[in-house]
């Protein structure tokens, strides 16, 4: 068996309680914030990642939050697309890129400094925890080797 071909562990299964409390930090993160915003966010770091399994459950969630698929094809290329998205919403994805990006260089302080004009703190902060979380979720679904199509957040 070659290490392509080895069967991955289930995390939920064989870490229960960090799993339980990744949910529960993902769910305080999410409170308050614009559903599809949520979900901008979700795809864009997933697309930068390289998460196949994050990226399709976060379109499907995206179209159920009322998306469009004209956004949705957008998001990777937001910038050249700046009449798609709100000024609030670049001001997002930029932020996402700079934290899931963060051994390239940090976070710039004006795009810390954008986000802050759009999000007052609290907010802002819920919208760092985001970030945060699903690239946490994108590096459990790639080491474990997640396959797209498969959501097994109902079997959890």
């Amino acid at each position: 068996m070659t290490n392509s071909e080895t069967k991955r562990l289930n995390f939920a299964k064989s870490a229960p309680k960090a799993f339980k409390a990744l949910i529960g930090f993902d769910t305080a993160a999410r409170e308050g914030l614009d559903p599809v915003l949520v979900e901008l966010v979700q795809i864009r770091a997933s697309q930068l990642n390289g998460c196949a399994y994050c990226l399709h459950m976060h379109t499907t969630d995206a179209r159920k939050a009322g998306e469009s698929e004209e956004r949705l094809h957008m998001v990777q290329v937001w910038r050249e697309a700046s009449g798609f998205f709100t000024e609030a919403e670049r001001a997002a994805l930029e932020l996402t890129e700079a934290v899931t990006l963060v051994s390239h260089g940090g976070v710039p302080a004006d795009v810390y400094a954008r986000a802050a004009e759009h999000f007052a703190e609290p907010e802002l902060a819920r919208l760092l925890a985001l970030i945060f979380t699903i690239n946490t979720w994108n590096r459990i679904a790639l080491s474990t080797a997640k396959v797209p199509d498969t959501d097994e957040r109902t079997a959890a």
